[in-house]
């Protein structure tokens, strides 16, 4: 067991404060930082602090598989860790995006490779061959778009805004059954002219701005989401998109878990991010980055996306908060060590012999595995290797760690 340094990734969406405050770092930064990472992804590794200096997780694994991933994972994933842990901070909203299955990773890499496309060149789509289902657990109120949701609700959204322009497209969306009309409608908006979309897009800002005026609540979120991105994205299909998607708020605690194919755009907050290991993404719009329309729209599920917001399970006697998801390449748990097993060293329930990495986001906690013990406080993180389990913990506060371990 050792305690892990994250690589962080700066991206211009990001906080120059909450990854700082997060990890006692020195706050504002002098870059947005976006994403910090924990895992073994050959973009951006994370370091074990050992006695003899860092090493790469990466370099780790590559040295003793077996011993670090232990035979199960190793059997069914190889010598590749399978998940990625991420704290993300957005200040600003992210590129409206959404990831590929297995099946169309593994076909769109070979594609990009016949056709000689390196794997880090902007335009690139399929950096690897897996794909990328995702869960988020917000540490702050966090605001998202994520899903397209039943096509009912996105008329009553357009007629509610009054805009005569829209009145084909509540037609269109509602002549026909929801995953068709979502499909027909999102392509026309995604594929429109600029031209077109300069008339279209202002006229949606004006309507919302006068839903916003008129005091009315039902939509109030959706109108304020329409005037932020309109604002940050002039002339951008992806304002439009806006309109056909689920916004949700998710309160400290709540998650949302996405599979493949989820439309999606993080607004605003902090969140622990988990995934397969992958940095697969298609995008499709509020963003400067390559946008494959036909590839995206190759890899989108229009299914209606309903409850798709994920409470914990409370197991084991309350020792455990477990965020259930069909995910093999993760489970999502988080320990409390808080009442009366403070000041007592307390074993963290066994979940199955793979790695595991803990991150703390409230108080401090000694956590001690067969080799060694760590103590982490809020914004550290350790990896506990397959063959050093179980772990044990000892608190004198209130503290939170969040355990990521292998779906398996």
């Amino acid at each position: 067991m050792h305690l892990l340094r994250g690589a962080v990734r700066t991206y211009a969406w990001g906080s120059r404060t909450a990854i700082a405050e997060f990890t006692g770092a020195p706050s504002p930064t002098p870059h947005p930082e976006a994403e910090l990472w924990f895992g073994a992804h050959p973009g951006d590794p994370a370091y074990l602090q050992t006695a003899d200096g860092e090493r790469s997780l990466l370099d780790v694994l590559r040295a003793d598989p077996d011993g670090e991933l232990g035979p199960v994972v190793r059997g069914q994933f190889g010598d590749t860790l399978p998940f990625l842990v991420k704290v993300l901070a957005a200040d600003e909203p992210l590129s409206l995006q959404a990831h590929p299955s297995t099946e169309q990773a593994i076909e769109g890499y070979a594609r990009e490779d016949r056709a000689g496309i390196p794997v880090s060149a902007p335009n690139r789509n399929y950096r690897d061959r897996s794909h990328k289902p995702e869960i988020l657990v917000a540490l702050s109120q966090f605001e998202a778009l994520a899903g397209f949701r039943p096509a009912a609700q996105s008329v009553e959204l357009m007629t509610a805004l009054g805009v005569a322009d829209l009145d084909p497209y509540i037609a269109l969306l509602s002549g026909q059954s929801d995953a068709d009309g979502l499909r027909a409608l999102f392509t026309t908006w995604i594929t429109c002219p600029q031209p077109d979309l300069d008339v279209l897009v202002p006229a949606v800002i004006d309507g919302a701005i006068n839903y916003v005026r008129s005091g009315q609540t039902e939509f109030a979120r959706e109108a304020k989401t329409l005037l932020e991105l309109g604002e940050r994205y002039p002339g951008d299909a992806g304002v439009l998109a806006s309109i056909l998607l689920n916004r949700l708020s998710l309160q400290p605690g709540q998650a949302i878990y996405l599979p493949a194919g989820n439309l999606h755009a993080y607004l605003e907050g902090v969140g622990v991010e988990v995934m397969a290991n992958s940095d697969n993404v298609l995008r499709g719009g509020l963003t400067p980055k390559h946008v494959d329309v036909p590839e995206l729209l190759r890899v989108l599920d229009f299914t209606p996306a309903v409850d798709i917001v994920v409470d914990p399970e409370s197991l084991r006697g309350g020792a455990e908060l477990v965020y259930p998801t069909p995910a093999p390449e993760f489970a999502v748990s988080v320990l409390d060590v808080e009442g009366e097993h403070l000041g007592h060293e307390i074993d963290a329930p066994t979940r199955h012999d793979g790695p595991q990495i803990l991150l703390c986001t409230q108080g401090a906690a000694t956590v001690y595995a067969k080799s060694d013990s760590v103590t982490l406080q809020r914004g550290a993180a350790a990896w506990v290797a397959a063959d050093d389990g179980p772990i044990r913990l000892a608190a004198q506060e209130p503290t939170r760690l969040f355990r990521v371990t292998v779906g398996v």
